[in-house]
């Protein structure tokens, strides 16, 4: 996963900005919090994530589908929403958070075996007091990955 990111996220700044694809939809739930999320399940939506949006609306995110558990990273390079990602394991229980700032390269990992990771707007989780332990419900109806 880490050498996909990495490559094709390397040449997309030399490429005209790609169209956005419709990416499929599923709806999450972490409580009471509804969030309507799309779905990056294919390794082009993995490496293209949230990059070159300039909002994301509120209650809104993108979840990551891995194709296997491991300790993925996320960046920020050509991302210009600041942003919050929880690492999930494949029940969806929350792994960690780490906040991410528009337009760096600094890593951000799953402290364990993560099977998905789903990006919010940047203090969405800690405003609705959404900690590591909590379960995203339903994101067993997302696409396998691909």
């Amino acid at each position: 996963m880490r050498g996909t990111l990495c490559c094709g996220l390397v040449a997309a700044p030399l490429l005209a900005p790609p169209a956005l694809a419709q990416m499929p939809r599923v709806e999450l739930s972490a409580g009471m919090y509804r969030i309507e999320a799309e779905v990056a399940a294919n390794d082009a939506s993995r490496a293209q994530g949230l990059m070159s949006r300039r909002s994301l609306p509120a209650g809104q995110g993108m979840l990551f589908v891995f194709r296997q558990a491991d300790r993925h990273c996320m960046w920020m390079r050509n991302t210009y929403v600041p942003l919050s990602v929880a690492f999930l394991d494949r029940d969806g229980y929350i792994l960690n958070i780490e906040d991410m700032q528009p337009e760096t390269e600094t890593n951000h990992c799953a402290a364990r075996a993560a099977s998905f990771a789903l990006e919010m707007n940047l203090g969405w989780f800690s405003d609705k007091g959404i900690r590591p332990g909590t379960r995203i419900a339903g994101i067993e109806k997302s696409p396998a990955p691909r």
